[in-house]
Order: structure tokens, then C-alpha cells, then sequence
């Protein structure tokens, strides 16, 4: 949520940033229903205050033995009164949530304007493999080493569901398991939370009420789901401490947790999305950290070195880019990608996003920290994918193929898959 005091302060620079993502609202208009909404807010509390000064004189009086029948006309009419302005105000008090709810974060000032086009790579790093024979991808590779079995896959889910077997769930496996070491010794807490969340956890993560449509709804709501499976670990990791207050010397708090992602979107099957780069389930690590403010940028950093390291772990050749203004989530400030080559599609396709939030996620779901000295204030909330499994084991089968049709295993993965290459029917 925004920082309405921002917006009354400095309508002009919230309109143009929100402008950055093709967002145009109409300040003025906020400001005034704002207005109004303040100033019922002090009528609200005025006439509390005159009912219970007048319900101090009636009493006074009835001890004293003294008429009070227009004392008590008079706090009827007060009564009255202020039923009618309590109404008024909640009616204000949901249009005014009714405008920033749905307002996405305002990117950061070094963010581009615009949508995917205007995206900025930061820097490559490595090259990208050259192949002195007709390299295949990554569908053909793994069916042909067992790997990942399509079809039945899709008799058991449908489109849009694959399943790992032999090999390529030890491959996949594998993986988790080097994200989860590496995490664990960086200092993170290792948390398995829940798969299916209530609306308020989805509200939290920015992503309610404007994205409902977008998650698997288990039981609907009057506002929208009441429960709902978990997109990514980042909507529950976020609400840890939601409606809580931490004390300073606690952060920042680092968290990491393995999770299956559900999602309704999903690409068809041999098309420039086929296998398993985009389907209705994944496995995914996601990094997550509540700062103070002024630490986030540093925590930034941090968490996007971390991935990085988990790629070139690996071996692999990637990219980073920082994303335009469009192309970043609703709730998120500033994201930075990181992207690995994929020789089939002969482009980069996105393992991590990096990402932080600001104060924006942390407004939504009242989560606080308590300075040493001064008042509280909200903390600011960062995550990252530590990574993405599906996207990345395409990569390590096309960048790690040979031309007999086998596929070496990176070395940081060989202690949880027997033998050092893939071979077809084993």
C-alpha cells in the first residue's frame, strides 16, 4: 500500500511514478476524498466526546436529584447524530482503500519506464556454449533419458503437469538440495510453511484484490479467496510477522523455504514456453528478508549475489537485467533477473527474481520494528527465487549436452546423482 502522507505531500511525484507503469490516477480527486475522510474522522471523534460529556452531566444531575429530561433529549439527537457520521465515515473509510488497493508499489527512480522492451541487462556472465554438433532441447533430451515423462504427466493433471522420474527426480532433487545447503550455511532459518493461505496473506503480498483471478482458489470468499493455493513461497513467507511489531536488534530477519508453486497460467506443450519452462506446478526456493530501511538496499545486493552464486554454482552462462517499470510485479519497487541461455530458444529465460518491495508489502500487512530510539516504523520486505527448478534444469540438459545424446551432471550436483553423465536408458 502506499504512503498516503507521501501522496498529500508530493501528489506530482507519486502521479509520475505510477505513470512509469501506465498507471495514471487522478491525485486531486484522492486528495479531496481524503480530505473529507479526515475531517469525518474529527466529527466522528467530536461527537464521542460530546456523548460522553453529556452522559458524565446526566449522571452528575441524577445523583443531585435534579431533572434531566432535556439533557436527555439532547443526548438522543447527539446519538443520532453520530450514527449517522459513523456510517458516512465507514462509506469514506472504503473508498479511500478502495483507490490504494489497488495501486501497484512506485518503482524505484532508477527503474525505466515502459514494458519488457525497455528492460536493461546489467551484465553477462560466461559464454554462451558452442556446439560442434546439432545440439537438441531440452524436451527431446529429457524423454530420451527418461528423465521426465510429458504424457503421463498430463493423464495424471492435464495439460500443464509433468512428472520427474528416475534420473531426472534425483536431477531435481539434486538441485533442492544444493539450494537449501548453500542457504543454511549463509545464515538463513530453513522454513517449510503451509501451501494453502487465506485471503489476508494474499492481500499482504499486494497480490489481493486486483490479482485474484490469477491463483488457484480452493474455497471463494466474499472479497475473494478464502483460501487459495500458494503461487510462491514469497506470499507466505512475507506474512510471517504480519500485525507484529519486532524489535530492532532482531533484524534483519533472513528466511528461505521450499515450496511447490501453483499457478493457473501455463504454456502449451512445444511451444516457445514447452516442457516444463511454464506448467501449473514447480518446485521452487525462495529467499526472503525483513530490513530496516535503510538497509534494504545493501539486503538487495545481497540477495541477488546469493543467486547469482546458486547459477554459476552451476556452470551456467546467464545474464542479469533489472526490469523496466511494466515488467515488475505490482508490489515490488525494483526486481533484477537473473537469466539463463537457453540454446534451443537462443535467448535467456528467468530462474530468479530478486526483488524489493520497500515499505509497500509491510503498510498492507501493518508489520512494524521498534527502534532503540524513536517511534516505530515499518520495516521493508525483499525476496528472491533461490531458484526456480524448471527452468533451470532445461538449461543444465541443453548447456551440459554431448553429441552421443548424453548430458554431463554439473559438479555441484553429483553428490545426489549417481554417475557423472545422463545416459539414454538408464
Amino acid at each position: 500500500m502506499l504512503d498516503v502522507t507521501l501522496i498529500r505531500k508530493d501528489p506530482e511525484y507519486v502521479r509520475k511514478a505510477l505513470a512509469k507503469r501506465a498507471v495514471h490516477i487522478d491525485t486531486d480527486a484522492f486528495l479531496r476524498l481524503d480530505q473529507a475522510l479526515r475531517q469525518a474522522l474529527n466529527d466522528v471523534e467530536q461527537l464521542r466526546r460530546d456523548r460522553k460529556a453529556i452522559s458524565g452531566k446526566i449522571a452528575q444531575l441524577q445523583r443531585a436529584g435534579e431533572a434531566v429530561e432535556d439533557l436527555r433529549a439532547e443526548a438522543k439527537t447527539i446519538a443520532e447524530r453520530l450514527t449517522a457520521a459513523e456510517r458516512g465515515l465507514a462509506e469514506l473509510e472504503q473508498a479511500h482503500r478502495a483507490f490504494l488497493d489497488p495501486l501497484p508499489n512506485l518503482p524505484d527512480d532508477d527503474v525505466p519506464a515502459g514494458g519488457k522492451e525497455h528492460n536493461e541487462v546489467i551484465r553477462l556472465v560466461g559464454q554462451p556454449p558452442r556446439f560442434g554438433f546439432q545440439p537438441e532441447d531440452h524436451v527431446d533430451l529429457a524423454d530420451k533419458l527418461g528423465l521426465i515423462d510429458y504424457q503421463r504427466g498430463t493423464k495424471l493433471g492435464g495439460s500443464g503437469f509433468w512428472i520427474y522420474r528416475g534420473n531426472g527426480a534425483l536431477l531435481e532433487w539434486a538441485l533442492l538440495n544444493y539450494f537449501v545447503e548453500a542457504h543454511v550455511r549463509d545464515g538463513y532459518e530453513f522454513l517449510l510453511p503451509p501451501h494453502i493461505l487465506t485471503y489476508e496473506a494474499g492481500y499482504t503480498a499486494g497480490q489481493f484484490p486486483k490479482f485474484t483471478d490469477e491463483v488457484l482458489t480452493l474455497e471463494q470468499g466474499e472479497n475473494g479467496p478464502a483460501q487459495f493455493l500458494l503461487p510462491t513461497a514469497e506470499t507466505a513467507l512475507v506474512n510471517l510477522h504480519r500485525d507484529e511489531t519486532l524489535p530492532e536488534a532482531e533484524l534483519p530477519k533472513r528466511y528461505f523455504a521450499y515450496t511447490p508453486c501453483y499457478r493457473k497460467e501455463v504454456g502449451g506443450y512445444r511451444t516457445a514456453e514447452r516442457g516444463t519452462l511454464r506448467g501449473h506446478q514447480f518446485n521452487k526456493v525462495e529467499l526472503f528478508q525483513f530490513t530496516r530501511p535503510e538497509d534494504s538496499q545493501a539486503a538487495h545486493e545481497e540477495l541477488l549475489g546469493r543467486a547469482e552464486q546458486l547459477v554459476s554454482g552451476l556452470g551456467l552462462h546467464y545474464r542479469v537485467t533489472r526490469l523496466a517499470a511494466e515488467d515488475t510485479s505490482a508490489a515490488m519497487a525494483k526486481t533484477f533477473d537473473v537469466e539463463v541461455w537457453l540454446p534451443s530458444l537462443g535467448t535467456y529465460v528467468e530462474v530468479s527474481s530478486v526483488s524489493n518491495a520497500r515499505d509497500y508489502q509491510a503498510r498492507r500487512g501493518n508489520i512494524r520494528y521498534r527502534p532503540r530510539q524513536g517511534r516505530s516504523a515499518f520495516v521493508h520486505t525483499l525476496n528472491a527465487s533461490g531458484l526456480a527448478t524448471s527452468r533451470l534444469l532445461p538449461a543444465i540438459l541443453e548447456q551440459y549436452q554431448r553429441p552421443d545424446g548424453t548430458v554431463v551432471v554439473p559438479d555441484a550436483l553429483r553428490k545426489w546423482v549417481p554417475g557423472e553423465v545422463l545416459t539414454p536408458g538408464k
